[in-house]
């Protein structure tokens, strides 16, 4: 993976991607509640949260499968 800059740099963002996936999971209770939000906003910042989860794990199967070949 390090010897091709194109997968580096799809792992980095992806990387960058579950921390703010999970920093956004961690705050979400705080953040619903500070400004005063529906319970239905903490649920959609969940879901959000879950879709980076995703995201980044569909990218890493990704690179996985390219550096296998």
């Amino acid at each position: 993976m390090a010897d091709d800059p194109a997968n580096a740099r799809q792992g980095r963002i992806a990387a960058l991607v579950i921390v703010a996936a999970g920093i956004l999971a961690v705050i979400a209770p705080w953040l619903t509640t500070i400004l005063g939000l529906a319970p239905r906003y903490e649920i959609l910042f969940y879901l959000f949260s879950l879709a980076g989860f995703v995201w980044s794990l569909v990218v890493t199967f990704g690179i996985w499968n390219k550096t296998r070949k």
